[in-house]
């Protein structure tokens, strides 16, 4: 069947129909939406401040990544290698090749990921290719209508639009794609604006009402991109099925080109419904947004009477809709709400950690590069890759896969929750804006530091911005995580309570119109206050459980009493300032061309073209964050060479003191301005154990929090404390037994026993050959020191040292024998 016989189908009066049922509903809610604005704005109020800065446009004239993989052609039925770029749009781009990019000509296909889901196997996607089109089935041996040129697949799969089939030759390039596509599917889903304060509450509330209209109550999964497509997605949600039902039996031709047929018929469709509904909307908000200003100048006049009618209205609400609630919840609600709240934490949690080590050992990256003489050119690449970091799609992967884990498998059925793919996408999108906060806060605490203090001692300055931004962070992340799980869980609450008082509730809220005066018709609506009642009821519940979640500690959530708003009050002074151009910074005017970042190449035009944050490679491996301490340091393969004593002795202390993170103790030193003090290497047998020690605490520093760790410097100090104290123990037995030795042998020589001489002799000369522990040196001491009489033989008698009257005296028992006799 030929896809354009569809057009004959009334798609156009369906999809007008859906649309006017929306547009009704929207217009009640965006008249709903901007009285809550403006109250807002009258009122004030707000949450708790944010530590982190934040900037407004982080990707403003990049491109996000860039790489060659191979495309199925539909037309030809052949592969394709493609040059695939992606801008700050997240719209999928495929050139010809690079230099079809390069030379700005227009890409062959343009792929907006808003619905898709990025697949990786070929048996996956047969299973929902089946549960598409039922009654046609295949084998996951029988590909459908392609054969995959190598095997390792990737396919966007979407459940009207077109299907997109793409291949690379090993299984690294294949991770590397999946979250590249991911990424861009996470960032299109999230398409409507937050910033929009009245038309973003206005559309998803008008959406939400439609759909319980038509007992559609919970989540949805296909409220994905802009609100054009999520209204093509509401209309097809009816349409497809019915379209199945009727031309499904009608296909004819093989498995695999049935299957085909159907997909193209699909998407045929679904452009045509998107189409119509990206002008509809249009038009509906052009039309809202006239009113606008006439509305606004009504609510400023009477917001006082407005306010007190709605008070009066929600007072008779309740007084209906409050004892059913009430029992509602105590009966079926309250029993799950720990349950629901602990699925949520568990992978949340664990996913705003890894966001956190992930931040952390870039930091330990940057300065590690400065400890070793990088250079400042070098910095400024290591700075320029930071500032993209929450936007690097594999180096956010292991964060993102940590809150992929969240299962509510035994509670979506009772609470009507489709998946959990809705909460998932909403934490990976708040775990990216922090991510993007601390990294942004931490560009300009740098920048302001090396204005007031130079470039001098670089790994202090790191060091310091660095703790500063992670307790932040630390902040931060539990404020934000809270928040979500309040949201997460009315999300699923809600719903399910307003299903099950609606069949007593509903008839019964018509009459309560009659107690609103007809001005405020517009701006007050009996649906909305009884689902605020509803609210109410269970808000009490929700804020005391994740408050009594905040009180355990493998968490890590601030409890509601620690608040920060004052801690660093000029701080956000600077987050008016531009972001860093670090490599114009550190580089010069030199920096010409494209910018490497680590593997990544640039793009875009002008002097300095700007970089693109990441690019998959098809030859080489990429870099570990780590290969050994001894590597990462710059430290020589033998520590105990005399050649590398003195790189060692100055690499060890600023190792120790900037590289890894620091304790409570040597962060309030460093406020009140002292300097920690930790041990200088000067010792060659000593440098080993150092090494030892430091690699031992470098090694455990990513499996657990900073915070929770002995200082390094505290550790090295207890060390060489020891040492030192065993050390000037012997020394003072050492000259104890030499003072002794002389005394008895001055005695003898005066009494002329020539016996006591000898057994002296011979005490004493035994004491010199047996092995000594290390000597103490008072300025540069390690605890540590090799013997100083390594060169002589153990049969050689040993010289004994007398430095009792501050000057050195040798006394030889073999002389001492020969004067005597």
């Amino acid at each position: 069947m030929c896809p354009d016989l569809v057009c004959l189908c009334p798609l156009a009066a369906r999809t007008r129909d859906v649309m006017k049922e929306f547009s009704d509903v929207y217009e009640q809610q965006y008249a709903v939406a901007l009285f809550n604005t403006v109250r807002y704005e009258i009122e004030g109020g707000g949450g708790t401040q944010s530590q982190l800065l934040h900037r407004k446009d982080p990707l403003a004239g990049r491109f996000i990544f860039s790489g060659s993989l191979f495309q199925y052609l539909e037309e030809n039925r052949k592969w394709r290698n493609r040059f695939v770029s992606v801008p700050n749009s997240y719209i999928i781009s495929l050139y010809e090749s690079k230099t079809a990019h390069e030379r700005g000509l227009h890409p062959k296909m343009t792929i907006n990921c808003a619905g898709y889901k990025a697949l990786t196997s070929m048996e996956e996607y047969m299973e929902l290719i089946n549960a598409s089109l039922p009654g046609i089935t295949a084998k996951v041996g029988n590909n459908p209508f392609i054969k995959c040129a190598t095997e390792f697949p990737l396919i966007l799969w979407h459940p009207y639009a077109r299907h997109h089939y793409f291949c690379v030759m090993t299984e690294k390039e294949q991770k590397k794609w999946h979250a590249v596509l991911q990424d861009c599917v996470r960032h299109t889903n999230n398409g409507l604006p937050e910033e929009s304060t009245v038309q973003t509450p206005a559309f998803t509330d008008a959406l939400r009402l439609h759909r319980q209209a038509k007992g559609h109550y919970g989540t949805w999964d296909m409220m994905c991109g802009q609100p054009p497509q999520i209204l093509a997605n509401l209309v097809m949600e009816t349409l497809h099925p019915e379209l199945r039902n009727v031309i499904g039996p009608r296909l004819k031709g093989k498995m695999q080109q049935k299957q085909r047929n159907w997909m193209l018929i699909s998407d045929a469709v679904y452009k045509q419904v998107l189409t119509q509904t990206t002008g509809q909307y249009d038009a509906l908000a052009e039309a809202c947004e006239a009113q606008r200003v006439s509305l606004d100048a009504r609510l400023r006049t009477d917001m006082d009477q407005i306010i007190t009618s709605k008070e009066h209205v929600n007072n008779k609400i309740r007084a209906l809709v409050l004892p059913k609630a009430e029992q509602l919840l105590r009966n079926s609600v309250q029993p799950y709400i720990s349950s629901i709240l602990e699925a949520l934490m568990e992978p949340t949690s664990r996913g705003f950690s890894e966001v956190r080590e992930v931040f952390f050992r870039e930091l330990v990256e940057i300065s590690k590069n400065s400890l070793n003489g990088g250079g400042k050119e070098k910095l400024g690449e290591h700075m320029e890759r930071l500032s993209m970091l929450a936007f690097h799609p594999v180096k956010m992967q292991s964060s993102y896969e940590k809150v992929e884990q969240l299962n509510l498998e035994g509670l979506q059925q009772r609470f009507d929750v489709s998946s959990p793919s809705v909460f998932v996408s909403r934490a990976q999108i708040l775990m990216r804006e922090q991510m993007d906060n601390a990294v942004y806060t931490f560009e300009q605490l740098l920048q302001q530091s090396l204005e007031a203090q130079g470039e001098e001692d670089m790994c202090k300055n790191i060091q310091r911005c660095q703790d500063r931004v992670l307790k932040k962070y630390d902040y931060d992340s539990s404020t934000v995580r809270k928040k979500f799980f309040r949201e997460a869980l009315l999300q699923i609450i809600i719903p399910y309570m307003l299903q099950q008082l609606s069949p007593t509730c509903s008839p019964e809220l018509p009459r309560f119109k009659e107690l609103i005066f007809e001005d405020f018709s517009r701006f007050l609506l009996v649906e909305n206050l009884f689902e605020e009642v509803v609210l109410q009821s269970v808000s009490k519940d929700i804020m005391m459980a994740v408050k009594e979640a905040a009180v355990q500690r493998r968490h890590n959530l601030y409890r509601d009493s620690i608040i920060l708003t004052n801690s660093d009050p000029n701080l956000h002074l600077l987050g008016e300032n531009p972001s860093v151009d670090w490599a114009t910074k550190f580089g010069g005017d030199e920096l010409e061309g494209s910018v490497n970042v680590g593997g990544i190449e640039g793009g875009g035009s002008g002097k300095r073209r700007r970089q693109v944050v990441s690019m998959i490679q098809l030859d080489g491996e990429d870099a570990e964050m780590s290969e050994g301490l001894e590597e990462d340091m710059g430290l020589p393969e033998d520590p105990k060479s005399p050649d590398s004593v003195n790189e060692i002795r100055d690499l060890i202390n600023p190792v120790v003191e900037m590289v890894l993170p620091v304790s409570e103790e040597s962060q309030s030193d460093a406020t009140n301005g002292t300097e920690p003090t930790t041990g200088i290497v000067t010792m060659e047998d000593g440098v080993h154990e150092v090494v030892t020690h430091v690699t031992t605490v470098v090694d455990d520093v990513p499996s657990k929090s900073p915070r929770e760790k002995s200082s390094p410097q505290t550790i090295l100090q207890q060390l060489i404390g020891s040492k030192k104290q065993e050390a000037e123990k012997v020394e003072h037995q050492q000259e104890a037994a030499i003072k002794n030795a002389i005394e008895e042998i001055e005695i003898a020589v005066q009494e002329d026993d020539s016996e006591r001489i000898a057994e002296v002799s011979a005490t004493n000369s035994d004491y010199e050959s047996s092995p000594k522990p290390p000597l103490a040196t008072d300025s540069s001491y390690s605890g540590f020191q090799s013997p100083t009489n390594e060169g002589l033989d153990e049969g050689e008698p040993q010289p004994i040292t007398n430095s009792l009257n501050g000057e050195d005296k040798i006394i030889d028992p073999v002389e001492v024998e020969v004067l005597l006799a």
